[in-house]
């Protein structure tokens, strides 16, 4: 778009008001993200097909190699393009968009959905195991973006039209409006605003309007539940599926944490570029060792842990997957999922976590439905109907405890199935997995990634309010960034180091020679004592005060002013000796004058 390189005429903006023109931007934004939408879900489908075919046609061994090596090729090539040409386009591209939300005053480059669109049609369309709608919802974002900084010279008004994009490209996406709009105040936006509402209300409209216009008006799932459920029963049925649900959303994100913080650890021998490649080569054989696994259970291959998968679960949903099936995609589809997103690949959570969710609820409605032709229980369906319904259950629960947005993980069930018989299970499994999920890892998967890049949560939505900040772990605010000094050195030699490295600060962490803490000191300490004594003989038998990762920062900050002190070392809770930063008084008065001055 290249007339986007201009601002908006002068006679142009002289006959319209704000108001007129961000009316007109966000019917022109939908109109956009629709077609942005439908067009990237076309090519994801038509990619992987036509891959599908050629493998198909060679049959055999050289089948299953080109289905192997597909998705490493497109790893590579997504890599290398990430590396020299496009960095925002790995992931899902939520985090991308909160952080140019809350940072960069809502400003996404045009050619980050450019690079959005090519490497993840490739990425997923070759098979790697994620979805489509969180990068959908960035593209969206950096369209809509780039329209309200050609549209505005004011930057608010220009950064307003960031969840505009983001719901358009929600909607289309999923063909969930209703959702879109939860996701966006769930997601993106710390308070909900009539003046937002309205104006995501109309891009989401008009790309809803465009994607049913063109794909149809059928939900993506389209299985439908007939039975006049009792709810009641249905109420017990949502408990312990919203706990496993919960502990399936907190092993999916820690696993994929874990794996993507090693593996950037690990940069110097294995070069992030390559990882994708990596990742794709091991979806590769997940997805084939899933395909003849299945055929042997089954008789009839099932393909889904390649790419998104939708089909799985409308056959799940329709009961026609054998329990064995089921746990083979569930436990395939998680690793498939883990490896390539956390080795850099370009493609976004929502589909994963859903079919995720949906082969957990098929499992468990298998196993009800067996025990429900043992001992019959008054009220219950047949076994269609009852594990069509766990699989609602489950995708909802899922969805919830692995992307952290209860409401949306509510409504998008709705709004992707077309069914409305479960409401007050589904409800009570989403609370349920969300709250469960939360209470076992307190920071949600998109700070938790925006954390692991090292870029700050200070201004994100969810950490705004005075009254909220001082209950969050210490992890959001603390300095990663430290000067520490040699405990095997001697004081003359620290003092030199610091003068030629032009470094002075008030403290000082000491580490021994494998970077282990062992204690800190002042400048004025370090001074005033004998030159030639070992550094580390200046901390021996220190009380030291340390803080976890995970600890609140009113706790830390009660304990600092308990014992007068300006800085605690963080450091790891499973390796205490490890040191992950610092927190000081400076930091915390940062963060609340940070809080006051958004009052």
């Amino acid at each position: 778009m290249p007339f986007l390189k201009r601002s908006l005429p002068d006679w142009m903006r002289a006959r319209l008001d704000e108001g007129q023109r961000f009316l007109i931007l966000c019917i022109v934004c939908g109109v956009c993200c629709g077609f942005v939408a439908v067009a990237f879900h076309l090519s994801i489908h038509f990619i992987f097909e036509a891959l599908w075919s050629r493998a198909q046609g060679f049959g055999g061994a050289s089948a299953i190699c080109i289905m192997i090596a597909a998705p490493a090729v497109a790893g590579l090539v997504v890599g290398l393009a990430i590396k020299f040409f496009a960095p925002s386009a790995a992931g899902s591209g939520i985090p991308q968009v909160r952080a140019a939300y809350y940072n960069e005053g809502g400003r996404i480059p045009l050619m980050a959905a450019v690079w959005r669109f090519v490497l993840g049609a490739l990425y997923i369309g070759f098979g790697n195991a994620l979805g489509r709608e969180g990068p959908t919802a960035h593209m969206s974002s950096a369209i809509a973006s780039s329209l309200g900084r050609w549209a505005f010279r004011d930057g608010q008004r220009s950064r307003a039209m960031v969840p505009v994009g983001m719901a358009a490209g929600f909607a289309a996406a999923f063909n969930a409006p209703l959702a879109a709009i939860t996701f966006v105040f769930e997601e993106l936006l710390d308070n909900f605003s009539m003046r937002a509402l309205g104006g995501i209300v109309v891009a989401v409209v008009v790309a809803a309007a465009i994607s049913r216009g063109l794909l149809g008006d059928q939900p993506i799932l389209s299985g439908h539940l007939q039975t006049d459920y009792h709810v009641s029963l249905w109420m017990l049925v949502a408990i312990p599926l919203g706990l496993l649900a919960g502990l399936l959303g907190h092993l999916v994100v820690s696993a994929l944490l874990n794996l993507r913080g090693f593996l950037r650890n690990q940069r110097r021998w294995f070069p992030l570029w390559l990882q994708p490649a990596v990742g794709g080569l091991l979806c590769g054989l997940l997805g084939i060792g899933g395909l003849l696994w299945t055929q042997s259970v089954s008789g009839t291959g099932e393909r889904s842990v390649f790419s998104i998968g939708y089909e799985s679960l409308d056959s799940a949903f329709e009961n026609e997957l054998l329990w064995q099936v089921l746990a083979i995609l569930l436990v395939l589809k998680l690793l498939a999922v883990v490896v390539t997103y956390s080795s850099g690949g370009s493609g976004g959570l929502f589909s994963p976590a859903l079919f995720l969710g949906g082969m957990l609820g098929g499992l468990v409605g298998t196993g009800l439905s067996w025990f429900h032709n043992q001992i019959p229980i008054p009220g219950f369906p047949g076994a269609e109907q009852v594990i069509g319904g766990c699989v609602l259950l489950g995708m909802g629960a899922s969805f919830a405890s692995i992307i952290r947005s209860p409401f949306t993980s509510l409504i998008i069930i709705f709004e992707m199935t077309g069914n409305y018989t479960l409401i007050l299970p589904l409800m009570a499994g989403n609370i349920l997995a969300w709250g469960f999920a939360k209470r076992l890892r307190p920071v949600g998967i998109y700070n938790s990634l925006l954390l692991q890049d090292g870029i700050t949560l200070k201004r994100m939505p969810a950490y705004r309010g005075p009254q909220d900040y001082r209950n969050l772990p210490v992890s959001t605010i603390m300095t990663h960034e430290v000067t520490t000094l040699d405990g095997s050195a001697t004081v003359a030699e620290n003092l030199k180091h610091l003068r030629e490295a032009r470094l002075k600060h008030t403290f000082y962490p000491i580490v021994d020679a494998r970077g282990h803490l062992l204690g800190t000191l002042n400048h004025s300490e370090l001074e005033t004592a004998m030159p030639d004594l070992k550094t580390s003989g200046l901390v021996i038998d220190q009380d030291l005060t340390v803080a976890h990762p995970d600890s609140s920062i009113r706790e830390i900050a009660n304990r600092m002013v308990a014992r007068d002190f300006r800085m605690v070392p963080v450091v790891s809770q499973a390796d205490p000796g490890k040191l992950l930063g610092v927190l000081t008084l400076n930091d915390i008065a940062r963060q609340r004058f940070a809080e006051e001055s958004d009052l």
